[in-house]
């Protein structure tokens, strides 16, 4: 008599993976809910200096992408476009998102809107927004009456 290990699945494991991967567990941050395609993955940092804000944008030209700040709010919109220069054969899966993608972000009140700057590197945006110098913290001194 051979023991056989019961498996509760009927689908094969690779199977089942394939099935989670395509209709339930999409990636997390990856489909919008504003109208937009996509939302790009985002990293929020606050140093003592500034704030900065950097957006995983592969394979999108950073002369695509608009940034601006309004009111305190910092907005990053633009078009990862399909590229479909390969007619040779078919996809047989395509995981990368296209279309177009906005993403905003209010700013606290001591960001300083004259100072932003934005540098694109591998395939990343990095956004840095300067504290403003009389937004900072003083120190007051209590005297005595």
């Amino acid at each position: 008599m051979n023991i056989v290990r019961w498996n509760a699945f009927p689908l094969r494991s690779r199977e089942l993976d394939q099935v989670f991967d395509r209709y339930v567990l999409p990636v997390p941050g990856s489909f919008a809910t504003n109208g937009d395609d996509w939302r790009p993955l985002v990293d929020i940092r606050e140093t003592q200096d500034d704030y900065r804000v950097e957006l995983e944008l592969a394979a999108v030209d950073p002369k695509d992408v608009s940034i601006t700040l309004k009111d305190g709010i910092l907005s990053v919109s633009g078009e990862r476009q399909f590229a479909e220069d390969d007619e040779s054969g078919r996809v047989h899966r395509s995981e990368r998102h296209y279309g177009k993608f906005t993403r905003s972000f209010r700013l606290p009140e001591d960001a300083d809107a004259d100072t932003v700057r934005a540098t694109a590197k591998d395939g990343v945006i990095s956004i840095a927004v300067a504290k403003s110098a009389k937004a900072s913290a003083k120190e007051i001194q209590v005297e005595l009456a």
